[in-house]
């Protein structure tokens, strides 16, 4: 039996953030990962001989500055470069947006004048209030807490303090930002522009791992979520961390390594040990017991609560709730080697709009029927396809003159009808998926010399991600900030004392963003010195 100070099951991005946080802090802390390499779906493997790729996770944003800095993540090896252009739409009538800096304008004037006008001033909107936002990324968000006492007067504080940042909001911004969380993104898009692929490109970010029509209310939100990132100080920017998304994970895993943080790979949980309403260890797959003062939970809450933890340790109407947490992203992930660069019909030949997200969706409506296709079928006969090839900005992932690329890939249904397994026809759909490509990209289909598929199911199987939801949990009203994983919970702060969550499902959400360990890290901190000075 090994006692420890911390416990925390899963060794992803946010769990060795909340490890490094905590270790730096003086704690001793032991992660537990299923898996033989940390990381979660964060990481970078071989997925064809000579071929490595970012398997799951594929691109940077969302990642915290704040992070990188206090855990000296560039000084542990990582290093990110951002895109050359930023993103790639072709249209099947050969015309394409392509934007970036210095880029973005020209190429939507081509498509339309009056677009042109307005695109700035909607992107600053977007800019605007996610620049307030931030603000509230690395902090809890207010907690509904039942009666009068310390906690209550503590929560009224928090939600003085959140007050005081969205009163930094002009009243245009405010009303804007009520859209965002209300609205369809779609909606609010046929409100401002008129061109299919500027459209899209918006469009695009609200359906992103959101297994939605771009017209569902609340789509807005999933598409300011994603205004929250940069790259190397760069808003709005996207990038490539050198070697994938592996080499930010093995940084953080360094960094929480140098400070003393004792890591176990191949180390699932069988249970959470419960004692006297309390969680105080866990029992691995091999029957070891590890304890601890504090457990810390970084998979899907429904995961935690409805497979790890003992039933009759939780409150029938908490369970019940958890039971009901929404997860499904509508993803279909797959990673292809190839024999050489796909030349698309609308921009033929190499060039920086190779290097961008490369965005296979060219109008809300196509979207739309993406997403009523996979709920009908199972999965879209023309589905939307995000490729992105990686080799163009690192040439460490294949052979010289080959290169990877990334299919992120919607809509899919996270269970397929009628009982269907998608065991049974995900090779089928990544046939459709590469046809889709070779669409816009003659040739593209024959270029292919290897690949890597994963369903729904089988990023379940891997990577914990419960229908394949790549958020832990959809990023729905109802499980957003003050609601996520549930009222009450917030503050990251299980239902049972000494347990906390530091993943995904917990506050801001999904993406690699590390924000969820960082803030678990600190609300166990601030408990610990509360209780041991």
């Amino acid at each position: 039996m090994n006692e420890t100070d911390v416990v925390i099951i899963g060794a992803g991005h946010n769990g060795l953030t909340c490890a490094a946080y905590l270790a730096m802090a003086g704690l001793r802390v032991k992660l537990v990962e299923r898996r033989k390499v940390v990381g979660g779906a964060a990481v970078t493997e071989e997925f064809h001989p000579g071929f490595r790729n970012s398997v799951a996770a594929y691109t940077v944003s969302l990642l915290n500055p704040q992070i990188i800095t206090d855990l000296k993540l560039a000084e542990h090896g990582l290093r990110i470069v951002e895109r050359r252009a930023q993103n790639f739409l072709p249209a099947p009538d050969g015309s394409y947006l392509l934007t970036g800096e210095g880029r973005t304008r020209d190429s939507v004037a081509r498509l339309s004048p009056r677009d042109a006008d307005r695109i700035d001033a909607f992107a600053h909107e977007l800019e605007g209030i996610a620049d307030v936002l931030r603000q509230l990324v690395l902090r809890a968000p207010p907690n509904i807490v039942e009666g009068f006492g310390l906690g209550a007067i503590r929560e009224t504080f928090n939600a003085l303090g959140t007050a005081s940042i969205l009163k930094k909001l002009s009243l245009e911004q405010q009303r804007s930002l009520l859209d965002l969380f209300t609205r369809s993104a779609g909606e609010m898009l046929d409100e401002r522009f008129e061109s299919d692929l500027v459209k899209a490109l918006f469009g695009f970010d609200a359906i992103v791992g959101n297994y939605a029509s771009p017209y569902a209310a609340g789509s807005a939100y999933v598409m300011l979520h994603h205004a929250f990132g940069e790259v190397n100080g760069k808003k709005g920017v996207w990038g490539h961390a050198i070697g994938g998304m592996g080499a930010i994970t093995q940084a953080m895993a360094r960094a929480a390594r140098g400070h003393g943080a004792d890591i176990e790979l191949d180390a699932g949980v069988r249970e959470v040990m419960v004692e006297g309403g309390r969680a105080v260890g866990v029992v691995l797959d091999n029957g070891q017991i590890v304890r601890a003062k504090y457990v810390v939970s970084g998979v899907n809450p429904k995961l935690l609560y409805t497979r790890l933890v003992p039933p009759e340790a939780l409150a029938p109407e908490f369970l019940d709730r958890i039971t009901h947490w929404r997860n499904g992203s509508g993803t279909f992930r797959m990673n292809v080697a190839l024999s050489a660069l796909p030349s698309f019909t609308a921009l033929p030949g190499e060039g920086d709009h190779l290097t961008a997200g490369i965005i296979l969706a060219p109008s809300l409506d196509y979207m739309d029927r993406a997403w009523q296709d996979a709920r009908e079928r199972g999965w879209s006969r023309e589905p939307v396809v995000e490729l992105l090839i990686p080799s163009t900005l690192d040439d460490s992932l294949c052979p010289p003159g080959q290169h990877v690329a990334s299919l992120f890939c919607q809509h899919v249904a996270p269970q397929l009808p009628d009982g269907k397994s998608w065991d049974d026809y995900a090779e089928e759909v990544a046939d459709l998926m590469i046809a889709t490509v070779d669409k816009f990209a003659p040739g593209f289909a024959g270029s292919v010399v290897g690949r890597q598929v994963l369903s729904p199911l089988d990023l379940e199987r891997q990577f914990g991600l419960l229908g394949g939801d790549i958020f832990h949990g959809a990023l729905t009203l109802n499980q957003l900030f003050s609601a996520r994983p549930m009222l009450g919970h917030a503050d990251y702060r299980g239902p049972l004392k000494g347990l906390y969550h530091c993943g995904s499902g917990a506050h801001p959400g999904g993406g690699v963003t590390g924000a969820p360990g960082h803030n678990a890290a600190k609300m166990i901190l601030g408990d610990h010195r509360a209780l041991f000075g």
